[in-house]
């Protein structure tokens, strides 16, 4: 492999929602490039459905003191609140901003910027659900993705598309560059730079059902760890309620904004049980618990493991006037079938394509499905990436969007929270990234720069077993869906990190078919399959440690959250082939943990 070697002030890895909000940002004080190993607009910011949160106001009263309180109660008092005030607070600001850019978000009849409910937000004040989510049909993270890559291509942002990053460069403990490998030439190239920012999202491959990309295998996270770094609370992972069946493509929460309500075999509406208050409309962790017991309890359909989101204009007609839903000009909330299709099209296009059920006439299977990393590389809020459960900060390393930990979500995001998560600690790399570019200068580089990179391409490329990475992937997903899901114990987690461990070990011996330069993805594939056993293995282990249910992380047999003992962050190493973790707390400002009540 020939080595290219390139300079930039700012180099940014990962070009969704995040990345491209860093690069718009830092391209306007910095030379910077982004390196993506899709087409940007590919990225998997796109598939993200439902909306955007911030308390505009614009349908209801809404105050963004309420929406940091909501975050703070969907994290399971986790999240660092110095941090989600932060998020919570700009939120207006960034939805304006993206509005500008133009972001076609949809309308009131007036012309403002349209709201609708989501799982979790609520008015303070009554506890019941408000209109918050800023959204473009259900296609408002495609919208994002559009809207972002058009401004960064108007601002001349250089772009490197299909370049996979292999690794980090660390000189004098300050980061450097990264070096990746050209999927149409393979050769390897080295990325010199002041600063880089990760932005590669998460790694919810690591499951058998996901509702995340082929892509989405945890690159960023993986390099990290292996420079010596730490992962933050990567226990915590969140399952999002509403998958389709058997295939996890993600059934947006919007559907239960627009009235949609679960039902169980019985026919019954059962959310009334674990939610009396917002039902349908409860934080994401809530609701899946709730699903996996109906179903665990014989209350699946047919006895199977699923159940139905009803959208029928009917049943959404009939469950609207139970619960006095209103329209904003206090007028009973009625639908038809015109407007779920318009409010709704993507849904009922896949549910057409890929179950053959039109969501307007029958209701859709839903199970389920592994969606979002709620730890990842530890940042404060300026997005520098921190070294130690100190708050030493890496020089010139930052990190935003998934896989990234500043901790807003705590132990459960909030629907619509991912997207404002992106854009707010997205720009904030990207000026922070900058500044310090501009006060800093260029780290020589090591000769042996590349030398790692090529190592891990290498020991595939030659290693001389008969593991097949598909069945070592199979074995991964299938191990982690039973015994790392929604529900975990001590003894499942056991035998889960010990079977990741034996697979780690088969996986010195696969074999891969392809052996050529161009486009070989057998290559990357198994590169991949690498990253997520490491993101397996520190879940895994992290999960294990944390005695007590909190958020996404729920035990059957410590079924309590624990403040007094673990109300703290995990941070966790991979040192000598053993995860070492150790714990910081958790920033607590105005609200003092208490029991959540939805």
């Amino acid at each position: 492999m020939s080595v290219k070697t390139h300079q930039y002030e700012v180099v940014i890895v990962g070009a969704g929602g995040a990345g491209l909000m860093a690069a718009l940002y830092a391209s306007q004080k910095a030379s910077t490039a982004v390196i993506s190993k899709l087409y940007p607009t590919r990225s998997h910011t796109g598939a993200a459905q439902g909306g955007i949160s911030a308390a505009l106001g614009n349908i209801e009263e809404d105050r963004p003191e309420w929406h940091t309180y909501d975050t703070v109660k969907g994290s399971d008092y986790l999240g660092d609140q110095d941090a989600i005030e932060f998020m919570c607070f700009k939120a207006p600001e960034l939805v304006y901003e993206l509005e500008h850019m133009g972001l076609p978000f949809d309308r009131t009849p007036e012309g403002r910027i349209l709201q609708r409910p989501f799982g979790g937000h609520t008015n303070n004040e009554t506890g019941k659900p408000v209109r918050r989510a800023c959204h473009a049909a259900d296609r408002t993270g495609h919208m994002i993705l559009q809207t972002l890559y058009q401004q960064c291509i108007k601002n001349d942002v250089t772009f490197f598309d299909e370049f996979q990053v292999l690794d980090l460069i660390m000189v004098n403990g300050k980061a450097a560059g990264v070096v990746a490998i050209e999927l149409a030439t393979g050769d390897l190239h080295v990325f010199h730079a002041k600063a880089v920012i990760m932005a590669t999202g998460g790694w919810g491959r690591v499951w058998e059902i996901t509702s995340n990309a082929y892509a989405y295998t945890g690159d960023g996270a993986a390099i990290v760890l292996r420079k010596g770094l730490p992962l933050e609370d990567m226990e915590f992972f969140q399952f999002h309620p509403t998958g389709i069946y058997k295939l996890g493509i993600l059934i947006t929460e919007g559907v239960r904004g627009e009235g949609g309500v679960l039902i169980n075999d019985k026919g019954e509406r059962f959310m009334e049980k674990y939610a009396p208050h917002v039902k349908d409309l409860a934080s994401r962790d809530v609701v899946s618990r709730a699903m996996y017991i109906e179903m665990k309890e014989g209350r699946g359909i047919n006895g199977q493991r699923y159940l139905y989101l009803d959208v029928r204009p009917e049943t959404v007609n009939k469950y609207a006037k139970i619960d006095g839903r209103t329209n904003p000009d206090g007028t009973p909330y009625q639908v038809t079938a015109e407007e779920i299709l318009h409010k709704l099209p993507d849904i009922i296009d896949f549910c057409k394509t890929y179950l053959g059920v039109d969501p307007v006439k029958e209701p859709m299977p839903v199970q389920p499905t592994a969606h979002y990393a709620m730890g990842g590389i530890p940042t404060n809020v300026k997005t520098e990436v921190l070294a130690d459960e100190k708050g030493t900060v890496v020089p010139g390393l930052y990190a935003a969007g998934e896989n990234a930990c500043v901790s807003v979500h705590g132990a459960n995001r909030l629907g619509t929270n991912s997207l404002l998560d992106l854009v707010v600690f997205g720009k904030e790399a990207g000026v922070h990234a900058a500044e310090y570019a501009t006060g800093a200068a260029f780290e020589p580089l090591p000769g042996d720069a590349a030398d790692f990179a090529r190592s891990q391409l290498d020991a595939i490329l030659n290693s001389k077993g008969n593991e097949r990475v598909a069945d070592i992937a199979a074995e991964m997903k299938h191990e982690m869906m039973d015994k790392v899901g929604v529900f975990r114990t001590e003894e499942g987690m056991q035998e889960a990190l010990n079977k990741i461990r034996e697979l780690k070990e088969r996986f010195q011996h696969i074999h891969i078919d392809d052996r050529g330069k161009t486009f070989n993805t057998d290559l990357l594939t198994a590169w991949e399959i690498g990253n997520l056993l490491d993101i397996a293995e520190v879940t895994a282990a992290s999960a294990l440690a944390r005695k007590e249910s909190r958020g996404a992380h729920s035990r059957d047999d410590y079924p309590k959250r624990d403040d007094q003992n673990w109300l703290k962050h995990t941070l966790a190493w991979r040192r000598d082939g053993e995860i070492e973790l150790r714990y910081k707390p958790v920033v607590l400002t105005k609200y003092e943990p208490k029991e959540r009540v939805y």
